[in-house]
């Protein structure tokens, strides 16, 4: 008798192992969406304790392009900022969108020991920064197999990549260029772009430059009137044919002086106020803002433009609500 109820325990053995091996797989469950902040202000000071960290959802560099978002976006952070701090909303939003994204921290200090050099970055000349930003493009464009990509820049990496675009073949690699408190006429904070012109007949200022040229040489360089700033503009104004542009900028800046210096003839240009005057986002709000966040995504895929929102935002905080 124990023989058939072995071999009666071995077939019902045998058919439940064919059962499982014949049941269709279960899908892969889709990922759920990174977090996106819109506050500026704590998730860019915890950013910064993490050195050289990749922003949440950048530098995947697996990540290909979907037919929906044929080229990758590349974020440019802005002066003392880097590829984290600055981008803890836009590199988790765009990637939510189904953007491959990517983010580089050029222009470190060489007052700093690696790897500190890479927390703030924006300090070098911005031409060499731009050099930077050349070779972080070619390695996207090879990872990604894409011929051009999307620039999305805020402060000086509004204007940095502009002179890659201008003066080192950079513009047949840009389709789009997306700017965030741009500064295409530079700035006067505090007078000191004035202060600058008028002590250049006295031999003062080149004195001043040269010694600020070892640790803050863009500095300087983004004053209004600036020698790069005229280079910048030279032949027409800054915008390089064969690229989109799209300038976003606020009325509460407190660094680009006056704020419509990122305001460009010949560019789309958004005032976020125009769309919500209870927007108070100022120069690094902006970074973290869900209208200037809309405006953005329209620019990058103007076939499908979205709502803008328009709620209470606060300066550095943001969105409390």
């Amino acid at each position: 008798m124990r023989a058939p109820r072995l071999l009666g325990t071995l077939v019902a053995l045998v058919a439940v192992l064919a059962g499982l091996t014949s049941a269709p797989a279960q899908a892969a469950q889709p990922k759920p969406p990174l977090p996106v902040p819109y506050s500026f202000l704590l998730p860019a000071v915890v950013a910064g304790l993490g050195i050289n960290a990749d922003p949440p959802g950048a530098n995947d560099w697996s990540c290909k392009p979907s037919a929906a978002h044929p080229k990758p976006v590349v974020l440019v952070h802005g002066l003392t900022g880097n590829k984290a701090t600055n981008w803890q909303t836009y590199a988790p939003l765009l990637k939510n969108e189904g953007y491959c994204v990517f983010a580089l921290t050029y222009g470190q200090s060489t007052l700093a020991p690696a790897p500190y050099d890479q927390v703030f970055g924006g300090f070098a000349p911005i031409e060499s920064s731009a050099a930077q930003l050349a070779t972080f493009v070619e390695q996207v464009k090879a990872a990604t197999g894409t011929a051009k990509v999307d620039i999305v820049g805020h402060s000086e990496g509004t204007l940095m990549p502009n002179y890659y675009a201008k003066f080192l073949g950079g513009a047949a690699s840009i389709d789009k260029y997306v700017s965030i408190a741009p500064l295409w006429h530079g700035t006067d904070p505090a007078g000191l772009a004035t202060l600058s012109l008028i002590g250049t007949p006295f031999g003062v200022t080149p004195v001043i430059n040269s010694l600020l040229q070892p640790f803050f040489a863009s500095g300087p360089q983004l004053l209004a009137g600036s020698p790069f700033i005229q280079k910048m503009r030279s032949g027409g104004g800054p915008a390089v044919p064969g690229i989109t542009y799209t300038n976003i900028v606020t009325r509460y800046d407190e660094l680009v002086i006056p704020y419509t210096s990122g305001i460009e003839p010949g560019m789309t240009n958004y005032v976020v106020q125009d769309y919500c005057a209870l927007d108070l986002s100022e120069h690094f709000q902006i970074v973290a803002d869900p209208v200037a966040a809309a405006l953005v995504l329209n620019a990058l895929d103007p076939a499908h433009p979205r709502p803008v929102p328009c709620q209470l935002v606060l300066p550095f905080v943001g969105n409390i609500v």
